[in-house]
């Protein structure tokens, strides 16, 4: 009897875990890969029936990166205080709402808000994920789970590039919208019963927590709450954390912007060459994150972060040093197989360290250094093009950057250990006994 019901658990527990696998990392796919970058396939055909130039879409990409920031703070803070399952929910719910809209409209403005709440919900769907996977998720698959998570969006633009030849052939750009807003809206009405059951709409019990350490034999009881988080300024890992993501969206966002411009203008290659490399960083990327994530559940986060900087760091030289013939291929393959992992590894290593709304403040603020140094990464590399005349100068500066990463990582702890773990309280020895040792 025993026996089968620990099996019936056992079984229980990995539908679970498979279960919000695939939701989460449908939810990166439509908040990325339809909000983020569909818009930007289609915009000679929405331009052609309303009538708008390219400065209004330089104006709304620069809006979606403001609202990508905006609700990485609004998002952080919900989550502490009303759950990150909620968040979620919400923000899958906003987004498949603003898809849907979109096509009801014929003003550029109306348009152009829509686009900026979609590019909000691609970070407020983002921030609580180190919540959900730490509570439904085995320490021991984090890695895998979240880097395959991160690759959301390689299967977003995958979508994106099967629908949209026949839409577009057709003068339907409408209907693309549509498609994608009522799928979006039906992924999300599957996944608010899937939480419900889970109880991933209920706040985490921090007493089941202290239960829990007490029966693995932690004399002390770690603070998961968001108090914890917000404390973390003074905590060096966290701080070389959020300097990390900061170097990720300085490094890798301006990486993949320019990198067609860079090919075609800048070393003369025709846009089929172009369309390949992306097609291959595109396939590459469906996989990376889950194979590399895999592999750090083996070799630890750290190291596989200084591989994945190690490939970015040769990407970005042989753009630099010798980019002829297949090499720039080479190249986007590397870029590809680090670009991806990366934005799973960093939560991954967050969600090894810390827990509750602690883990869900770190990540937050990691979202908004990201962000802000995507558009600090941009502007440097216009700033350069325009002072040299050349992309190449920036795939220096990024090339510098990636080692300038690599030792970062150097120096965390080891994820799980007790120097990374957040909010560890100091056990109180018992008169006559010495400290139980901390399990790492």
């Amino acid at each position: 009897m025993v026996r089968t019901e620990k099996a019936g658990n056992s079984r229980a527990k990995v539908f679970a875990a498979f279960a919000t696998t695939v939701l989460l990392t449908s939810f990166v796919a439509a908040t990325y890969g339809f909000g983020f970058y569909l818009f930007a396939q289609i915009v000679p055909d929405m331009r052609r029936e309303l009538g708008f130039g390219y400065t209004a879409v330089g104006t709304i990409t620069a809006a979606g990166q403001f609202g990508f920031l905006l609700f990485a703070v609004i998002g952080t803070w919900l989550s502490t205080r009303i759950g990150g399952g909620q968040v979620v929910i919400g923000s899958v719910a906003l987004c498949g709402l603003c898809l849907v809209l979109i096509p009801l409209s014929d003003s550029i403005v109306v348009i152009g808000v829509l686009l900026t709440i979609l590019g909000g919900t691609a970070a407020s769907v983002y921030v609580p994920l180190v919540e959900i996977v730490g509570r439904v998720i085995d320490y021991r698959h984090r890695g895998k789970v979240l880097g395959l998570v991160s690759s959301g969006t390689s299967y977003g633009v995958f979508v994106n590039s099967m629908l949209v030849p026949g839409f577009v052939r057709d003068d339907n750009w409408r209907g693309l919208w549509y498609s994608v807003g009522f799928g979006t809206l039906m992924v999300t009405a599957v996944a608010a019963f899937t939480f419900h059951r889970l109880g991933l709409f209920r706040q985490e019990e921090e007493s089941q927590e202290e239960t829990a350490g007490t029966a693995a034999g932690e004399t002390g009881a770690r603070d998961n709450s968001a108090r914890a988080g917000w404390r973390m300024v003074l905590v060096r890992w966290v701080v070389i954390v959020w300097t990390m993501k900061f170097l990720n969206g300085f490094a890798c966002m301006p990486f993949q912007n320019y990198l067609s411009p860079y090919l075609r203008e800048g070393l003369g290659f025709d846009i089929g060459f172009a369309a390949q490399v992306w097609g291959a960083i595109g396939v590459i990327g469906m996989f990376a994150g889950f194979a590399v994530g895999w592999l750090s559940d083996r070799i630890g986060v750290r190291a596989a972060l200084v591989m994945c900087y190690t490939l970015f760091f040769l990407s970005s030289v042989i753009l630099v040093v010798a980019p002829v013939g297949f090499l720039p291929m080479v190249s986007g393959v590397l870029f590809a197989l680090a670009f991806y992992p990366i934005y799973g590894l960093v939560p991954a290593y967050v969600s090894k360290s810390a827990s509750g709304a602690a883990a869900t403040v770190i990540f937050g603020i990691t979202n908004v250094t990201q962000g802000i140094g995507g558009i600090a990464g941009n502007y440097t590399a216009a700033f350069l093009k325009n002072m040299t005349g050349d992309f190449m100068w920036y795939y220096v500066v990024i090339a510098v950057t990636a080692v300038v990463l690599a030792l970062l990582t150097l120096q965390l702890p080891r994820e799980g250990s007790a120097e990374s773990a957040i909010g560890k309280k100091p056990a109180v020895p018992e008169t006559g006994k010495q400290d139980a040792p901390s399990a790492s």
